[in-house]
């Protein structure tokens, strides 16, 4: 066989159905697809951090209100829920904040390694996850 007549190598799209499922992402990638998607959420959460901040602020009875949300709810929507969104504006918050500082220092340092990489990818959702877990326990009055 020739070296013309050999198989080349095939490369195509990914299919985002069926290639993603098997594509092993490095520990990395996460890290920075959670840095997008908590950014996203932050976004996307806006109005309700600022509707906390100035019903918490405004007065005494606005704080009134802001507390019974998180503990009976606001109509039909009940207390947990509320502490759930607030958890997941806890996390995206410290995750964001986190990789943020990360990729920072390896711009700033030019620290592009993969060992480099993979290392404080894990000391990101570490602490990311750690934090959360601490400020959700108190969230949820655990302490």
């Amino acid at each position: 066989m020739t070296e013309l007549t050999k198989k080349r190598p095939e490369f195509r799209n990914i299919n985002a159905f069926t290639d993603l499922t098997t594509y092993r992402l490095p520990l990395a990638g996460w890290v920075s697809i959670l840095h997008r998607a908590s950014g996203g959420l932050m976004f996307i959460l806006l109005p309700l951090i600022v509707w906390l901040f100035d019903t918490s602020v405004s007065s005494e009875l606005s704080f009134e209100r802001f507390s019974a949300a998180f503990s009976a709810g606001i109509g039909f929507v009940p207390g947990w829920f509320f502490k759930l969104v607030v958890l997941a504006i806890i996390w995206a918050y410290l995750h964001h904040l986190i990789a943020g500082l990360r990729h920072l220092y390896m711009d700033v340092a030019h620290a592009v390694s993969k060992e480099f990489g993979k290392s404080s990818a894990i000391v990101t959702l570490a602490l990311s996850i750690g934090l959360t877990l601490v400020l959700g326990a108190k969230l949820f009055g655990l302490y």
